[in-house]
């Protein structure tokens, strides 16, 4: 969600941290700032809005200073403006915080603080930290921190800068942190996209770990002062790859990167006409399968569920995380918990799967980012290797999470020596080839997306496993175009929604040939007979959805399985298409954020 930079070394801060912040834009934030170390002491500038409305400051031309800060804010607590924008300073202006994260007992330490003569200037939670870090200080910045953890409840990433202390105190708690290691100087950020030009070296913080931060060295700590070492890692992705290389929005590059994407999903996992994946755990002991997610990666899941049960006869559960991790589930030893998040730190995940752990189930996790925190508290896992996404709206992690999972349903029925359809297999390998193709419908889709954009409401209907194909269009089109969307069940529309249909309604039918076809026909002649405007997705000329469709979009024929993966594109293509017709910014899209680090 929101972004953090800081820095420490030999150069000027200031552009450093502008710069990393632009690099942590796709998160997601409503206000940005910084605070620089000078000669006179701390100096903070805020401004809401985009990072371009705090850089066009004519102080920032003057800021100098070798330690800062940076700060890019998604509302939490208190309404996205200045006064709440981050850094926050304590009541002396002597230290400045950033903070991602939620204090769940911010209001008891409010209390405490304003009874002890603290002034308060913002709405946030996190200007806390500045103060009870103020009330702790005694000449040691590291010490007064971990007191303050002491006493917090709730999630946190933070870093804290003290205009007499040479040095940043890093800590985390449900909030990712990464070291950046340079020569002579150091990072560290909420992501590595902003260390990218400067450093591929990194260490990950973990949970309730400190670090105190020269620009010669770190050192790491846990909550109760205990040294930790960390062994410094290597960041795989490249500048190249943060890029958008001549495409108009991060999110039509990702859209078009999907044939690369799903063949380095794939592979070394198909070999011999078997699967090769590792996992640390007896698959033939599992008895039954829930999946646990967030947003698009709980779509992938749904169709997870079809693969799964359909290949291995394994009885499997799909969850929302943020239910999942409340409901005190009754799981136990013989369960696999499977959680898919494409940056493996999404709070209500990580939840679960620390909720799943603790009942003694097997966790196997399905993400993209390595040395994500999620990647390192499953038992397995197995990572898309899609590459950065940096859109906002997921696309690409998308479709390597279905692949993924398919590939996971083939494993076990492979483990429990059932023969695998080798058809299936082909078509699994070939299946970038036949991305290629459906990315071809792009001029059509644009077509078709000029005749939708003032539509208040719309709706997608798919049945069988193409329906989560539905719900995830739906979801697609209300993140980045603002119109209503909801995906429903093709037959579900006789109990409710067929309601809303009149000649103002666009409804589209994921319609692509399958053993439902003939249900699917059925419902679209429902929604014709009350003048709804139809688009259908369909891979054959197929008179019937001839005459009553209005618009059709044409995908390649593949087998039933594989279809989610095919018909989400002209989906994603769609809602993109819409969005930027109507002049959205899509890649930023408003109160969204990337990486959903708080409930």
């Amino acid at each position: 969600m929101c972004g953090i930079i800081g820095y420490i070394g030999n150069k000027d801060s200031t552009s450093i941290l502008i710069e990393g912040l632009k690099k942590l834009e796709y998160r997601g934030y409503d206000s940005a700032g910084i605070c620089v170390k000078t000669k006179e002491g701390l100096k903070v500038f805020k401004k809401r809005g985009r990072i371009f409305e705090l850089e066009k400051l004519d102080e920032l031309k003057e800021l100098k200073g070798m330690i800062g800060i940076a700060h890019t804010r998604w509302a939490t607590h208190g309404e996205p403006n200045e006064n709440n924008a981050h850094p926050h300073f304590d009541c002396s202006k002597n230290i400045a915080i950033v903070h991602n994260g939620i204090i769940e007992n911010y209001h008891a330490l409010k209390n405490l603080l304003e009874k002890e003569g603290h002034q308060l200037s913002s709405q946030t939670d996190s200007e806390i930290f500045a103060h009870l870090v103020e009330k702790f200080y005694e000449q040691n910045l590291e010490k007064a921190v971990i007191k303050t953890l002491k006493l917090v409840e709730g999630s946190y990433g933070l870093v804290v800068m003290h205009k007499k202390e040479e040095k940043l105190i890093v800590a985390r708690k449900g909030s990712s942190l990464i070291i950046g290691v340079g020569e002579g100087e150091m990072f560290v950020a909420s992501d590595s996209a902003a260390l990218l030009e400067h450093t591929k070296k990194v260490v990950h913080l973990q949970d309730e770990e400190i670090a105190t931060i020269t620009k010669d060295k770190y050192i790491i700590k846990n909550i109760d002062g205990e040294f930790v070492n960390k062994k410094i890692e290597e960041i795989k992705w490249t500048v190249e790859q943060m890029e958008k290389k001549g495409f108009k929005h991060f999110m039509l590059k990702e859209i078009f990167e999907q044939p690369q994407s799903i063949t380095d999903t794939i592979r070394g996992r198909i070999k011999d006409r078997k699967i090769k994946i590792t996992v640390d755990f007896r698959v033939d002991s599992i008895k039954r399968i829930i999946i646990t997610a967030c947003g698009t990666s709980w779509h992938s899941a749904l169709i997870g569920k079809y693969f799964i049960e359909e290949l291995t006869q394994i009885p499997v559960e799909v969850d929302y995380a943020s239910e999942f991790r409340y409901r005190n589930p009754v799981i136990g030893k013989d369960d696999l918990v499977i959680v898919i998040s494409q940056s493996g730190e999404t709070a209500d995940t990580l939840a679960a799967l620390r909720g799943a752990k603790e009942k003694q189930a097997k966790t196997l996790g399905i993400i993209n980012v390595v040395g994500s925190t999620i990647s390192r508290e499953v038992d397995s896992g197995i990572y898309l290797h899609a590459g950065p996404e940096i859109g906002v709206a997921s696309t690409k992690a998308f479709t390597s999470q279905v692949v993924a999972l398919l590939i996971f349903a083939l494993y076990i029925r492979q483990k429990k020596g059932q023969e695998l359809d080798q058809e299936l297999l082909r078509e699994l390998e070939e299946l970038p080839q036949k991305v290629k193709e459906v990315l071809k419908t792009d001029k059509e889709v644009q077509k078709i997306a000029k005749e939708f954009t003032a539509v208040k409401n719309f709706l997608y209907l798919g049945r069988g496993i193409n329906f989560p194909v539905a719900l995830e269009g739906a979801l697609k089109l209300k993140e980045i175009s603002y119109i209503h969307a909801e995906g429903y069940p093709a037959a579900e529309i006789k109990h409710g929604p067929i309601a809303l249909i009149d000649e103002q309604m666009p409804v589209l039918f994921v319609a692509t040939k399958n053993n439902l076809s003939a249900k699917i026909i059925s419902n679209m002649q429902e929604v014709k007979a009350r003048k709804g405007k139809i688009i259908a997705l369909v891979n054959e000329d197929n008179k019937e959805i001839k005459e009553l469709a209005d618009y059709l979009i044409k995908v390649p024929q593949i087998i039933n399985e594989l279809s989610p993966v095919i018909n989400v594109i002209p989906l994603q293509l769609l809602s993109y298409y819409i969005a930027d017709i109507k002049g959205i910014d899509m890649d930023k899209p408003r109160n969204l954020a990337k990486s959903v680090t708080v409930e």
